[in-house]
């Protein structure tokens, strides 16, 4: 796997348009407010509740020291039924921490085998279908270990508009990537060359949904992650800044959340001070074990998984990280 990283490689799209929005003046002010309504209705997943904008004169601060843990979803709505819950495609979990102004990124594989709260065992992907973001992230919270309390959910579908709308993103693309899709009439055919190259917005689909490979879907959140660092990139250039009414008029039909507008803009100035801590996979390498239920599935060790967790979070070394293991041994 690729192990090149930048800071701030990975944030979450909404929070960083607002972070660039929030050093633009009163020009866009429009288009922040109408942002702010149109990703809080229920346009993905109708989840029954229905938050209301709130009004801000100046960007507050964020002036709380716990830690915010917010769940990422990506789904893929192609050929769903009206009515019905998508399955989240991705997960991940940014979790930021306010007062050391950092932040780190876990990769949820989908085939995790989980407890779903009051359904039984699946595929933790399954959580969204079940019941909802707020299911989704009760899941979550419970594997993890950590609190999750906000969602964003992002169609996949978005991010060609987006990318077209910013003239495509630079990606050097590790590999030749070719899948012919035998429905649809080919209409989600993946042809990609090696090198780096300037994608359109279907071209970038192509790249996130590719999983044809030794590693399948650990490589493919991998990826993802790339072209989120990529688009990280082009979203803080003067050029897409000229483009921000544009670019969230293009987005906003594809993206739905439980952040309030004030929350939404006190994360947004906290970012402008974040640096990314690490980004990690879960559950991690040699913490699972592959197994058939109904199809091919993840089996993690959940406590090993939290553990992992807060190792991670708490920034501990490999010393430090052996005597917590053992304290917590000698105290069972």
């Amino acid at each position: 796997m690729r192990k090149k990283r930048k800071i701030k490689k990975v944030r979450v799209l909404l929070l960083l348009c607002l972070l660039i929005l929030c050093g633009v003046g009163g020009y866009y002010a429009y288009a922040i407010h109408s942002f702010m309504n149109d990703v809080q209705s229920p346009s993905i997943v109708n989840n029954g509740t229905d938050s209301a904008a709130e009004a801000a004169a100046e960007i507050p601060v964020w002036g709380g020291t716990e830690r915010v843990n917010i769940l990422l979803m990506g789904v893929d709505r192609r050929g769903q039924q009206e009515g019905v819950l998508p399955r989240s495609d991705s997960m991940m979990v940014v979790s930021i921490d306010p007062v050391s102004k950092k932040y780190d990124l876990f990769s949820v594989l989908r085939d995790t085998y989980v407890e779903i709260p009051g359904h039984g065992k699946a595929k933790i992907n399954s959580a969204l279908v079940d019941g909802g973001p707020e299911l989704a992230m009760e899941t979550v919270s419970e594997f993890t270990g950590l609190q999750v309390d906000r969602y964003v959910i992002t169609d996949f579908e978005g991010f060609k508009g987006l990318i077209d709308t910013l003239g495509g993103v630079q990606v050097d693309v590790e590999k030749a990537m070719h899948y012919h899709d035998p429905t649809d009439k080919g209409l989600y055919d993946i042809d990609l060359e090696k090198g780096l190259q300037l994608l359109n917005g279907d071209q970038a689909l192509q790249y996130v949904r590719f999983r044809h490979d030794a590693m399948s879907d650990f490589t493919r959140t991998e990826r993802q992650r790339k072209l989120l660092g990529a688009l990280a990139e082009k979203l803080k250039s003067g050029t897409a800044l000229l483009q921000l009414p544009d670019i969230l008029k293009s987005i906003s039909p594809y993206i739905q959340t439980n952040i309030s507008s004030m929350d939404m803009l006190k994360l947004g100035a906290l970012g402008l001070t974040l640096e990314q801590s690490g980004q990690y996979q879960l559950p991690p390498m040699g913490e699972f074990r592959e197994a058939s239920r109904g199809g091919s599935v993840l089996i993690p060790d959940e406590d090993q998984v939290q553990e992992f967790v807060q190792e991670k979070i708490n920034h501990l070394s490999d010393n430090e990280q052996t005597n917590s293991q053992e304290d917590t041994k000698q105290a069972s």
